[in-house]
């Protein structure tokens, strides 16, 4: 076993070489507060140790959800061929070209070297790895299927991951064309409608009401710009934050998205699709269903379906069917409810929920596509009323004056 850490030392990377007890030479990597303590642990794992090595800490930005599923698939693939545990962390470890998902790699072997189990050495880093990827890999370990375990739960991140991706997509196309607008509209307002008054100052000429209001608008953005940029930023800057924070406001906005007109139901399906992924990867494992339902509720996205996911829970404990607990809570569709009564009468429970999974993220890619076809001409509509509102208010007293003229 290593010397233990204490309290608030601080800990680096150390690369090592040296020589086995056959005498082959042998490289690694280990986190350690210093070069003798790397030196006495390797010694009491018979090694011979020929040089340490410092490294830089680097910069390697940080380690995100799509570093963790390549990990997870990564080290499940070299399992499932027969590569040993702390081999396949080095092999994962030295491959990534992310140096903070280096450090969290090395951070875990060394765990496991001085006789953590893999769930508890996951279990330090609750900022990567949540409760459900823990509980998963404690349910491999224990049961001796840990290579399989690994490989559902590489596919159930990969889904998970997909699926986010997909809504973030649909939500983000709108987004990002409106904000260009909202550019454009300040550009115009500030820069050329000014330029346009100064023409229009020599008409003598009155105006046309639609050229005067956005002249009075314009004016607004001119001298008022840093109240109206101050105002914006700071709403979005206080919606988002209270929305983070307050648990109020995250379950009014929570419930609210659920009721949107176009957007409702596509998140109502990416919510189901989760939640019936979670639970099918979860029961498929042998986690007990009870048990089960706690990570599905952290899982499931929002706060109606978390707290119907504790009212199933619930249910179950005092006898219930998972069937009619979900028919009970009232937000699961009938097919869904369906698909899980077939599933507990036949005994196939993972295997029909995973089918609704599949089936719900096949309605989400649709839907996905289906928005943004829609979104499109919508949002082209818009934006032409808009511009073309100013360009022909704009031109409005040009055409005037060459009526008169004519």
């Amino acid at each position: 076993m290593a010397a233990a850490k204490k309290p608030g030392q601080k800990e680096f990377n150390y690369a090592w070489e040296g020589k086995d007890r056959t005498g082959k030479t042998v490289r690694g990597e280990m986190r350690a507060a210093g070069e003798a303590l790397v030196q006495s642990t390797l010694r009491r794992q018979g090694f011979i140790v020929t040089k340490v090595k410092k490294q830089s800490a680097g910069k390697g930005g940080k380690v995100e959800e799509k570093d963790v599923v390549l990990f997870t698939r990564q080290l499940a693939t070299m399992m499932k061929a027969g590569v040993p545990l702390l081999q396949s962390f080095d092999i994962v470890a030295k491959g990534s070209s992310n140096a903070a998902v280096t450090r969290l790699l090395i951070d875990i072997k060394t765990e496991v070297e001085t006789g953590s189990n893999l769930n508890t050495a996951f279990r330090k880093h609750p900022l990567y790895f949540d409760a459900l990827f823990c509980n998963l890999i404690q349910a491999g370990e224990q049961a001796g299927i840990l290579e399989s375990l690994l490989d559902r739960l590489a596919t159930y991140k990969e889904k998970t991951l997909a699926l986010k991706k997909k809504i973030k997509g649909a939500m983000g196309y709108p987004i990002a064309v409106i904000s260009v607008a909202g550019i454009v509209t300040a550009i115009i307002m500030i820069f050329v409608v000014p330029q346009f008054k100064s023409v229009f100052s020599s008409f003598g000429a009155n105006l046309p009401g639609p050229t005067l209001v956005l002249i009075a608008i314009s004016e607004f953005f001119v001298n008022y710009w840093w109240v109206l940029g101050g105002t914006i930023g700071g709403g979005f800057y206080a919606f988002f934050f209270f929305w983070k924070r307050s648990l109020a406001m995250q379950i009014f906005m929570d419930r609210l998205i659920l009721k949107l007109p176009v957007f409702g139901p596509l998140m109502q399906k990416a919510v189901i699709a989760r939640w019936t992924r979670t639970l099918a990867t979860m029961f498929a494992a042998g986690v007990p269903l009870v048990e089960s339902l706690d990570s599905v509720a952290g899982a499931a996205g929002n706060y109606v379906y978390k707290m119907a996911t504790k009212q199933i829970q619930t249910e179950i404990s005092t006898g219930n069917t998972l069937g009619a607990a979900m028919q009970n809570s009232q937000v699961f569709p009938s097919m869904v409810l369906q698909m899980v009564a077939i599933g507990e009468e036949s005994g196939a429970l993972d295997s029909m929920l995973g089918k609704v999974a599949g089936f719900f993220e096949d309605e989400v890619d649709e839907a996905v596509e289906n928005i943004t076809a829609l979104m499109e001409p919508m949002i082209m509509a818009v934006l032409g009323v808009v511009i073309g509102g100013m360009v022909i208010a704009l031109y409005l007293p040009i055409f005037k004056l060459g009526s008169v003229v004519g």
